[in-house]
């Protein structure tokens, strides 16, 4: 009996369709080198079954703690100087994408930009959070079952993303921000691939290995925002090829397959995620990246674990995916959990424990 139902189709920012069933437990893949996360990884080396499970969007950094609390307070004035401070590229814009997750940012961000339209910051959190408040209008079913209202404020909200992150985007033109999230708003207002792929350009000029990036560029590459499977999955390698050994994006490879998974009807999609062809690829994007002695953690990290400890239990690899829930030390992020059905923090728990009680 499987542990998880698929859920049903959808297609939001992440592209949220999923099937997942356990088969019969094939034997662990051979891995070239001693599977062993490296000695740098947070949490390497604790007890698999270690920590409860939980969803912290701060990962336990006070100081995110802090900015969020007053995001969720609308107090711009204690926030502000935080996110001024803030000089790498990558790190304001992680810390955006924190920040606009929080419901009701669209209300204060919005009489920020108001009241002081010269401020570039107030304007580029305003035009984040209204790339998320679109999604939160559309939902994440599949196109057909969108209302006409739905689509209507979908779109409303992110033409208002467009006009003001290209703003941002025109007054600090070394800023990564706006073209990470710029790329979001090309693809849900169907701009077209030559725009998306500019967008995308102009983001990696700023940030070569910008994981998020990479990611949102792999969902534009997806057969089902347009793409095809074959495009897909020859980014997603020539990307970890390109990259030095040890970088996070190893882990493009393990979503277009769980890409494809979720694409496949119940029976193939396991024969698929568990065939040869597909184990040796996981195998070499994890020693390529997250099991490589030079992966070194960086923001965000416990996202590319938990999409390689997903797709590695998926795949009847315990050992593997046991290796990569001791680091994570029970640190669940919703992405890629939201491929299957019900609560990201059950699903963790489930396939961490399944990984545990095979070895």
């Amino acid at each position: 009996m499987p542990l998880f139902r698929r859920r049903s189709g959808g297609e939001g920012t992440q592209g949220r369709a999923g099937l997942f069933g356990f088969g019969r437990r094939s034997a662990e893949a051979p891995a070239a080198g001693s599977a062993a996360v490296p000695a740098s990884a947070p949490g390497s080396g604790r007890a698999a079954t270690g920590s409860a499970p939980r969803i912290d969007p701060t990962f336990g950094d006070e100081a995110v703690r802090l900015m969020l609390a007053q995001a969720a307070a609308g107090d711009w004035a204690a926030l502000r100087p935080a996110l001024a401070a803030v000089t790498d590229g990558v790190e304001l814009t992680w810390l955006v994408m924190t920040i606009v997750d929080q419901p009701r940012v669209e209300e204060w961000s919005a009489r920020a930009v108001a009241e002081a339209p010269e401020d570039t910051l107030a304007l580029l959190v305003s035009g984040a959070r209204h790339i998320t408040w679109g999604w939160e209008a559309r939902s994440s079913a599949r196109a057909k079952n969108v209302s006409e209202a739905q689509w209507k404020l979908f779109h409303e909200r992110l033409e208002i993303a467009e006009e003001q992150l290209l703003e941002v985007a025109e007054r600090e033109p070394s800023w990564l921000a706006p073209w990470y999230f710029l790329q979001i708003s090309a693809r849900g207002i169907s701009l077209g691939p030559e725009i998306a792929t500019c967008r995308f350009e102009a983001a990696v000029r700023r940030a070569p290995e910008h994981p998020a990036s990479h990611r949102q560029r792999l969902q534009q590459l997806c057969a089902k925002w347009g793409g095809s499977h074959d495009e897909m999955h020859e980014f997603a390698r020539s990307a970890m090829l390109a990259a030095p050994e040890g970088s996070p994006l190893g882990e493009l490879v393990v979503l277009a397959h769980l890409e494809r998974w979720i694409d496949l009807p119940d029976g193939e999609d396991h024969a698929y995620l568990t065939s040869p062809t597909v184990l040796a690829e996981l195998q070499e994007a994890a020693f390529r990246s997250v099991l490589h002695p030079d992966f070194v953690p960086t923001r965000g990290w416990q996202s590319t674990f938990n999409t390689f400890a997903m797709a590695f239990s998926l795949a009847d690899q315990p050992r593997t995916a046991r290796l990569l829930f001791d680091a994570l030390d029970g640190a669940v992020t919703e992405s890629p959990w939201h491929y299957l059905a019900g609560d990201p923090v059950k699903a963790f728990k489930a396939h961490r424990d399944r990984a545990a009680a095979a070895y």
